[in-house]
């Protein structure tokens, strides 16, 4: 049997890293090597191939699982022509969605590997670029305002959606996760202006 190409290689590793994201994600950093190389489609062997650790793919795929948020974001914030509280406010409402809820292997990254990542102590790449993350989502939840009140309630918006979303996860069959899913989404609306 010949080698495999280096261009098949990589598409294995992409794919190893890609699963290992959605995987992590769903199930936590603790899944077994076999698993995710089943889950891949790639055999056991071949995980020490493609990689020097666990450690290694937990890094790669965090990176990976981190970096995915970037392009919805811009996206929606083009689909709403620039109107940076319209389309933060279209992030919170799909955030805070069902949808959102029973798909963490696609979803955000910030909250699915939360725990993992307050586990993964010492300065990992994982853990540095989960840092990052957060601190990317954190700003493009900002408004131009730069005064300690707006960063306090940037973090509280944050913090708002991470946990409700969480809740919302472990309480997934019941009627209080929607509940929670709703509460948040109804704290986390603009307050209608008032006519004077």
């Amino acid at each position: 049997m010949g080698r495999v190409s280096h261009a098949h290689a990589q598409a294995r590793r992409r794919r190893a890293v890609e699963r290992a994201s959605q995987l992590f994600r769903e199930q936590g950093t603790g899944v077994g090597v076999l698993d995710l190389m089943k889950a891949a489609g790639l055999t056991h062997g071949g995980f020490y191939k493609q990689f020097a650790s666990k450690e290694a793919l937990i890094d790669e795929a965090v990176v990976h699982a981190v970096g995915e948020p970037a392009e919805p974001h811009a996206t929606t914030l083009e689909q709403h022509q620039g109107h940076r509280v319209e389309a933060q406010q279209a992030l919170i409402d799909a955030y805070l969605s069902v949808r959102h809820r029973d798909n963490p292997a696609s979803g955000c990254p910030v909250a699915a590997l939360a725990t993992d990542m307050a586990r993964h102590s010492g300065d990992h790449r994982a853990r540095r670029t989960y840092t990052e993350g957060v601190r990317d989502f954190t700003q493009w939840l900002a408004t131009d305002d730069k005064d300690a009140t707006t960063r306090l309630c940037t973090a509280t918006r944050l913090c708002t959606m991470l946990g409700a979303l969480d809740l919302a996860r472990a309480t997934e069959d019941s009627l209080l996760s929607e509940q929670v899913l709703s509460a948040a989404r109804t704290a986390l609306s603009p307050m209608p202006q008032r006519r004077v």
